[in-house]
């Protein structure tokens, strides 16, 4: 399994910020979110979030500024009508 992100930058007893990286075409590795979180771009994109057996769970186009908000709801992350498994990748 690999890190949620790139680098960690910032963890306390409440929170942790990463930085993720991803160059165009490049995948994220296969990882699991235990909590639910944020997310903020600074460099617009289109992600297509896919399972842990590659089946798409949807896309998402982001403008830089864009900022989602993911709850963690028994075994999957939830935001609006956008749901995904706790266990996916970003191609």
């Amino acid at each position: 399994m690999a890190d949620i992100a790139t680098k960690k930058i910032f963890e306390n007893d409440k929170i942790a910020v990463w930085e993720m990286v991803l160059e165009p075409g490049q995948i994220s590795g296969l990882h699991t979110h235990s909590h639910s979180y944020v997310f903020y771009v600074l460099e617009g994109a289109t992600c297509e979030v896919t399972d842990k057996d590659g089946k798409s769970c949807g896309t998402l186009s982001m403008e830089p500024g864009f900022t989602m908000f993911f709850r963690l709801e028994d075994k999957e992350l939830v935001a609006g009508d956008f749901r995904i498994p706790l266990t996916h990748r970003c191609p």
